[in-house]
């Protein structure tokens, strides 16, 4: 009981620090939202105004804590550039960003998982050399520019693909797929280079444990081994590398969503940013912050139930 107490109070801490650090940082930015939103030419009572109106005249400290209180009720506040309530806009862009975000990390596991295993299995054959060489330049390849590159192939040689533009499940499941699955691949080549690389040194760890050993000794058939035990022993590492991958594709969405037009999370940051509208940017900046959180909460939380002896460890 004690681990998962601890847990959830490292949980609450974080998205504490969190909204703390998110409000700081977008408030000492220069420049007057007040300015940005009634443009230049604007008077100075109408400045004023504006400022009374969304509490700008108030201190720091009172702003934040009156931003607090409004995030506990499940406000977010109001958008200054849309003029709507920040939950509804975020519930809107957010299927998208989610929509990819999961696209992306089943792609991942279906590239990563059999990379892995032949890569561990046929570490000395030549295509397993080649694979790898090619893994290393996705990993150092920056995920828009494997956007542009799968743009250049499947949508303007091939004209497989969309290159822009969203299609929601509701509508056309088929269509919905074809929208997303350009933008999911240029995030997932990057992550399952290097969910693979993880999986391959711990599946060559399990290997030479005396169990497998044990397993070939029975009569044990490779496959039926490097499944049900092997694979089984190394899923932690798969685990743990999965929530860091989660973080970077999050935030890798926020480009690879301006570069295919995806209505999602992504592209709001760069329209919040530029408008200074800080209800939005912190809304967003904030939701992203704790649905990572949250995935980091939920992997430490599996930790203890696939391996008992991490929960021992941390009493």
């Amino acid at each position: 009981m004690k681990f998962y107490i601890k847990k959830i109070f490292d949980f609450l801490l974080t998205v504490f620090l969190v909204t703390l650090i998110t409000f700081i940082t977008f408030n000492i930015l220069p420049g007057n939202p007040a300015t940005a939103i009634l443009g230049a030419d604007a008077d100075e009572a109408q400045i004023i105004q504006l400022e009374k109106e969304f509490n700008l005249d108030k201190p720091l400290a009172v702003r934040y804590i009156f931003w607090l209180t409004d995030i506990f009720k499940g406000d977010l506040g109001t958008s200054y550039r849309f003029n709507v309530k920040v939950n509804s806009i975020i519930t809107e862009s957010a299927s998208v960003t989610l929509s990819l975000s999961l696209f992306t990390i089943i792609l991942t596991v279906l590239i990563a998982v059999p990379l892995g295993i032949f890569l561990a299995l046929k570490n000395k054959n030549p295509a397993a050399k080649l694979i790898e060489f090619i893994d290393q330049i996705f990993i150092s390849t920056p995920s828009f520019c494997t956007a542009l590159l799968l743009i250049i192939v499947f949508t303007i040689k091939l004209h497989i693909f969309p290159s822009m533009g969203y299609t929601k499940w509701t509508d056309n499941p088929v269509l919905c797929i074809k929208s997303l699955f350009l933008p999911s691949l240029s995030l997932a080549l990057g992550s399952s280079a290097i969910l693979a690389r993880y999986l391959k040194t711990n599946f060559k760890e399990q290997l030479e444990k005396d169990y497998v050993k044990t397993a070939y000794a029975k009569g044990l058939s490779p496959l039926y081994v490097n499944i049900h035990h092997i694979l089984r022993n190394s899923v932690l590492s798969v685990i743990t590398t999965l929530g860091l991958i989660l973080t970077e594709i999050l935030g890798g969405s926020i480009i690879i969503e301006n570069v295919f037009s995806l209505p999602g999370i992504g592209k709001l940051i760069a329209i919040s940013i530029s408008a200074r509208d800080f209800p939005l940017i912190s809304g967003l900046v904030l939701y992203l912050a704790v649905i990572c959180i949250t995935c980091n909460f939920i992997i430490d939380l599996l930790y203890s139930v696939i391996d008992p002896r991490i929960k021992r460890t941390a009493k």
